[in-house]
């Protein structure tokens, strides 16, 4: 499409620019040595275009957090892909669909007891395909997974047990180490997988391979991608980054490359305007601010409803009604899910093409 000027479009907009994209690509590349070792978490962007530009950088690994995530990266041109969420109730059958629709994709998922085991091996029996699980490790979140030690052994002992199923590895996520000091970070990233290493040695000893562990989010990937003993890296907001990363990790260097558009739609008084940006079109997960607009130091965040948000600082008084304010958001990943669609943007600034953000659907075909 012909380069458009923003202010061709409504309001309010989610914008991705194109060259900050790569530049976060490439340095998620560089930070973990290889390729190879990159399983990004697609949640984050939810977007085929964006895959396509992970697949021309040696990035064919994925993690999805749906079934349609998975589809989607599976569709275009993924070799592997870990949905990380336990499959119960239809979702059992449909991660088996996905198996056989996908002959030439990796397709594991991780389980936390021995039900879901026996579930989806009793699935598996009626089905062609052999499906690789991984054991979800809890290493201190406590929401998922179970903890290092002689049950997680066990567990792992019934995966190599059961022949339709692929014991694949570990699954550990450390949600729960978000320091800003990376030295603190890293410090309880090592105490948190000292035990996960130590349960994956005993299980070597005794002739039950581990072949992978996939650890970490985005606070923790410099840490992981450092140490060897991590096969795989799954960082997800690293390649969008959004203000509330940035300001926690400063020692993380990803640009922000996405964006929301508004639009002044009244004026309350001299220094408070309203704009089009309401919980339809940010994330309202987080406190505020919940978006930052460069144009508007200090600016403090007011009332915040489905359609509207008001905004009070004094270069509020520079702004006219329909004038246009481009923000980072707070939490990029659940802002990107409020959209169909991203417009991009060229290095002026210019709208030169629009990705779906296809995986935002829960079912796709499968």
């Amino acid at each position: 499409m012909s380069p458009l000027p923003l202010t061709k479009l409504a309001s309010p907009a989610l914008l991705f620019k194109e060259s900050s994209i790569d530049y976060n690509l490439d340095l998620m590349v560089e930070l973990a040595g290889d390729s190879s070792r990159l399983r990004p978490h697609v949640k984050t962007h939810k977007c085929p275009n964006i895959i396509a530009r992970h697949i021309q950088r040696g990035i064919t690994k994925f993690k999805c957090a749906t079934i349609a995530e998975a589809e989607m990266v599976a569709k275009n041109g993924a070799t592997s892909l870990i949905l990380a969420k336990q499959p119960v109730g239809p979702d059992i059958a449909r991660i088996i669909e996905l198996a056989v629709h996908f002959p030439d994709t990796e397709v594991l998922a991780i389980v936390d007891n021995e039900g879901s085991i026996i579930q989806l091996a009793q699935a598996l029996s009626a089905s062609t395909v052999r499906l690789g699980l991984l054991a979800d490790v809890d290493c201190g979140m406590a929401r998922t997974g179970i903890a290092p030690g002689p049950a997680l052994y066990e567990l792992y002992s019934k995966l190599v047990s059961e022949p339709r199923i692929e014991a694949s590895g570990f699954h550990v996520y450390d949600g729960h180490i978000h320091d800003a000091d990376l030295a603190t970070r890293r410090s309880r990233s090592a105490q948190a997988l000292a035990n996960v290493l130590a349960t994956k040695r005993e299980l070597e000893k005794q002739q039950r391979p581990v072949p992978r562990l996939v650890a970490g989010g985005s606070p923790t990937f410099v840490i992981h991608a450092a140490n060897p003993a991590v096969t795989e890296c799954s960082p997800g907001t690293t390649v969008l980054w959004d203000t509330g990363y940035q300001d926690a990790y400063p020692d993380l260097p990803f640009k922000p490359a996405a964006f929301v558009m508004t639009r002044v739609i009244s004026r309350l008084s001299e220094d408070a305007v309203c704009v089009d940006l309401g919980h339809k079109a940010i994330s309202a997960d987080k406190p505020q601010p919940r978006v930052r607009f460069d144009r508007l130091p200090e600016a403090v965040l007011e009332t915040h409803s489905e359609e509207h948000l008001v905004i009070r600082s004094p270069h509020c008084q520079d702004l006219e009604i329909g004038e246009a304010l481009i923000g980072i958001p707070q939490h990029i990943c659940p802002t990107v899910a409020l959209y169909d669609h991203a417009s991009i943007l060229n290095e002026h600034d210019e709208v030169i093409d629009r990705w779906p953000i296809e995986a935002r659907t829960r079912q796709l075909t499968i």
